[in-house]
């Protein structure tokens, strides 16, 4: 008969661990239950064992793309649907599982409910895929089965899926045309220097003459580009390379974080959108049920850059040991003192949830509103220097026709 090794909870909530032997896990998991234990995780033992981790494994992946972040909104927005008309979670996974089409999705949701057929809940089969669900989704989840608002997590979490969608998608919105015009404006100077100059210099110096000093100047500034553009491109490829090497060790991804924050612009914007994921995740969190203590740990994890990250994991444990929220954040150096008055106010009032909820609104508009002006600020600046230099050349040629020209004697 299988032996089973288990972690589970007994009644008073201490931690339990052992092995049992049963016909299957679901029978593993019910004589755990007869003996008034929670269990947490149950996993048979053994090679057999293994080996039918790596079947299922190879099962679930093989027919299907495996499944990442972009299944997370669709999932859920069908689960939901689903639970709307009465279905229970189970009953909605099923369904899903059945009836969905080939792709990521359908190995999501078969994958799951494998996993529900083995007598775990939702909350641990999510866990079970991390590239779709993160930690603190999987919280939620657990918070909503505990309580019995299953739907409203789900719904939340939607919302909170889709403005962060959405906002992802004006982030890319406000960068691609300076982007563009980057590009164009390289693609410009690029083509006149290694195509254009040559045989322009090529034509004037047959024609003898003395050339004025804008075209003077001008080939003097393509021959510096000849020279510093490699260079540049060749600093640029080895500076990459120590960046990646150094990003490799904790200590360097600190390092370059810590750098990154410096960088006018770049900073300021690592900065605000680490500042609105933290507020919004942290409303979404305590919103749901979830401990203020186990929420801000959660929350703090959404700060990519790892510099940030440790601030706020400072600011948590200050939080925890007695210290307000809004002073504990204000001695990160991150957020605005208007944002942390209005985290004060919302503390005093214990609305903190609500708070973070609008602070997070509002901050986002801000943010919209300071990422157009950056990006139209950017275009204006590419635009006018690349006209400059095209003018600039223009003039440096037509003063070069004109001054060889007058040279002609008919």
């Amino acid at each position: 008969m299988p032996a089973f090794n288990y972690s589970a909870r007994d009644a008073q909530g201490a931690a339990a661990e052992g092995s049992i032997q049963a016909p299957n896990r679901r029978e593993a998991l019910r004589r755990l239950q007869a003996r008034g234990l929670r269990p947490t995780a149950v996993t048979e033992s053994g090679a057999a064992g293994r080996a039918k981790e790596e079947a299922r494994t190879r099962g679930s992946s093989s027919p299907d793309p495996e499944p990442t972040a972009e299944q997370l909104l669709p999932f859920l927005e069908s689960i939901a649907d689903l639970v709307r008309s009465g279905m229970s979670a189970g009953e909605a996974l099923r369904m899903l599982a059945n009836r969905t089409q080939k792709g990521p999705l359908r190995t999501l949701c078969a994958g799951l409910w494998s996993r529900l057929g083995e007598g775990q809940n939702l909350s641990a089969a999510m866990a079970a895929y991390p590239r779709v669900f993160d930690g603190q989704t999987v919280n939620l989840i657990a918070a909503g089965e505990a309580t019995g608002n299953i739907l409203d997590v789900i719904e939340r979490l939607i919302t909170h899926a889709t403005e962060q969608k959405e906002f992802r998608r004006k982030l890319i919105s406000a960068l691609a045309y300076p982007s563009f015009i980057c590009v164009v404006a390289l693609f410009v100077v690029t083509f006149f220097v290694l195509f254009l100059l040559p045989r322009l210099k090529t034509l004037l110096d047959s024609l003898g003459g003395q050339l004025p000093l804008a075209t003077k100047l001008l080939i003097w500034i393509a021959d510096v580009l000849k020279w510093v553009g490699p260079l540049g491109l060749l600093g640029i490829g080895v500076a990459a390379l120590v960046i990646k090497h150094l990003r490799r060790t904790d200590a360097g991804r600190l390092q370059t974080d810590e750098q990154l924050l410096a960088i006018p612009l770049v900073g300021t914007f690592v900065k605000r959108v680490s500042v609105l994921n933290f507020c919004h995740t942290l409303a979404v969190l305590l919103e749901n049920g979830i401990t203020t203590s186990e929420a801000l740990r959660l929350a703090e994890k959404t700060a990519a850059n790892r510099a940030m990250r440790a601030q706020l994991h400072a600011a948590t444990d200050r939080v925890l040991e007695g210290e307000s929220l809004s002073r504990a954040l204000a001695k990160t150096g991150y957020f605005e003192d208007l944002l942390l008055d209005r985290i004060a106010v919302s503390e005093q009032t214990g609305n903190l949830a609500p708070g973070l909820r609008d602070i997070a609104r509002s901050y986002r508009a801000s943010l919209d509103k300071w990422l157009g002006t950056v990006s139209q600020t950017i275009s204006a600046g590419v635009l006018t220097a690349a006209f400059s230099f095209v003018a600039f050349i223009a003039y440096a040629i037509v003063s070069a026709v004109f001054e060889v020209s007058s040279s002609f004697r008919f």
